[in-house]
């Protein structure tokens, strides 16, 4: 009994924090229950739906994409489109995920998928790093949001792109392999699809949607709740606070863009708030970091990678980003 709790603790926990939210949901809608909430749970509640219900229906498209690279994309076609020179496959690896409309709720079950069907590490974490920031929508929503201006949109996509390649290349430095844990390697089993018609395909990449569906939903379900809980418990007032120099204020941003962990495509809204608060730079700081790496994501990662190289992959990014747009600043 207590094997099946361990090894099913993840689905367990992914269903009890769903029924919470359903009860408190409940309750929002004025359904009475037999006890006064809190009203920093049901602000807890509502972040976490809210957080939800925009990470969905990415999630759905990442998903239905996952499934259709599982049985559409074989590791032949890999070999042929991956360059076999590494700072090559990066560029070509960015440059994709810059035109790829994906976000970064929906990119991690891509990218394992991809990986599983040999593409080397570099270029997938080059790809996750540019589809959730640089893509076309996000530029378009930048560009909306900071009142039709091209110059925050400009400045996020190339000194975006451009720490994505870094990171990239360091990642291929850094690591052998593909990263991913044992037993998601093991699960990645290699498909025919030359031996079935294209209707038993389609049905086969709809049955691996719904797989990767809640194979990663639940660890959607568990990075909401403590971004949520982190948003309810720690106020962005305590951070705004702190932020009054050019590298405090450009941590702090960073530090909002990853507890808040929006989507790519809503963010510029909220970063445009901040124009009148804190400088570009800063500005630019919540545009390029939460897109690349949030909390939300990161627990989706863990699920996906070994830990330290998601640890890594962090302190990757954190680094990069801070250390260009410290030097850029002047500039922009």
């Amino acid at each position: 009994m207590n094997r099946i709790l361990r090894s099913n603790m993840m689905e367990i926990t992914g269903f009890l924090m769903i029924g919470l939210a359903l009860l408190l949901l409940s309750y929002s809608i004025h359904f009475k229950l037999p006890l006064d909430l809190p009203a920093s749970l049901l602000n807890l509640n509502s972040i976490f739906l809210s957080i939800l219900i925009e990470a969905l229906p990415f999630v759905l498209i990442g998903v239905l994409v996952a499934g259709c690279i599982q049985i559409f994309v074989t590791e032949d076609h890999i070999q042929k489109w991956i360059p076999k020179n590494k700072g090559m496959a990066v560029i070509m690896s960015c440059t994709i995920g810059a035109l790829f409309p994906a976000c970064e709720c929906g990119i991690v079950p891509i990218v394992r998928r991809l990986i599983g069907k040999g593409v080397p590490i570099h270029a997938a974490i080059g790809f996750m790093l540019t589809g959730p920031l640089i893509n076309p929508v996000v530029i378009a929503s930048t560009y909306m949001a900071f009142g039709n201006n091209m110059k925050m949109a400009g400045l996020r996509m190339g000194l975006g792109f451009m720490i994505a390649l870094m990171a990239a290349f360091a990642v291929s430095r850094l690591f052998k392999g593909n990263q991913l844990k044992a037993a998601i390697k093991s699960t990645s089993s290699p498909e025919h699809p030359k031996q079935h018609s294209f209707t038993n395909r389609f049905w086969s990449m709809l049955t691996h949607s719904i797989d990767e569906f809640f194979d990663m939903g639940k660890y959607l379900v568990i990075g909401a709740f403590i971004a949520a809980a982190v948003q309810t418990y720690m106020p962005a007032r305590a951070l705004l606070e702190t932020g009054s120099g050019p590298a405090s204020s450009l941590l702090v941003m960073m530090g909002l863009a990853y507890i808040l962990s929006l989507c790519s495509e809503a963010d510029a809204f909220i970063g445009a708030s901040f124009s009148s608060i804190f400088p570009q730079a800063s500005i630019l700081g919540f545009l390029i970091f939460g897109p690349m790496m949030d909390l939300k994501n990161t627990i989706m990662m863990l699920s996906v990678f070994r830990w330290r190289f998601v640890m890594a992959v962090l302190l990757l990014i954190v680094s990069i980003v801070f250390f260009t747009l410290m030097m850029v600043q002047t500039f922009i």
